[in-house]
This record gives C-alpha cells, structure tokens and sequence, in this order.
C-alpha cells in the first residue's frame, strides 16, 4: 500500500513541476512580446575599455 501512495505524491509533485514550467515559460513570452521597460535610460554600447585617466597617470607632489 505504500508503493501506491508514494506513486501518487510522486505523479503529484511531477505535475506540479510541470506546472511551473509552463507558467515559467509563459512568463518568458509575455516579457518578451512587451520588450524592454526602461525606454529613459537607453543601453550605450561599449566602444573600448574605460580609462581613469587619474589612476593610470597620478599626479604627485614630488615633482615641482
């Protein structure tokens, strides 16, 4: 009789999952069909690498 039972909680839990997963995936397409949200803060492309200019050529007061 416990076969039974753990069959049943398993098929449970299996439907369960399965269920999220179609939520999840629902999800993913209505996110996607509403594209991006922030249209105030546009994504700038990278052109190259971001150089202080302060850490690579410090200042010092040695040299005056």
């Amino acid at each position: 009789m416990a076969t039974s039972k753990s069959t049943f909680q398993k098929r449970q839990k299996e439907m369960k999952r399965q269920e999220k997963q179609r939520a999840k995936a629902e999800r993913r397409a209505q996110k996607k069909l509403l594209g991006p949200q922030d249209a105030d803060f546009p994504m700038e492309p990278l052109t190259g690498p971001i150089i202080d200019p302060d850490i690579v050529f410090p200042e010092s007061d040695d040299e005056s």
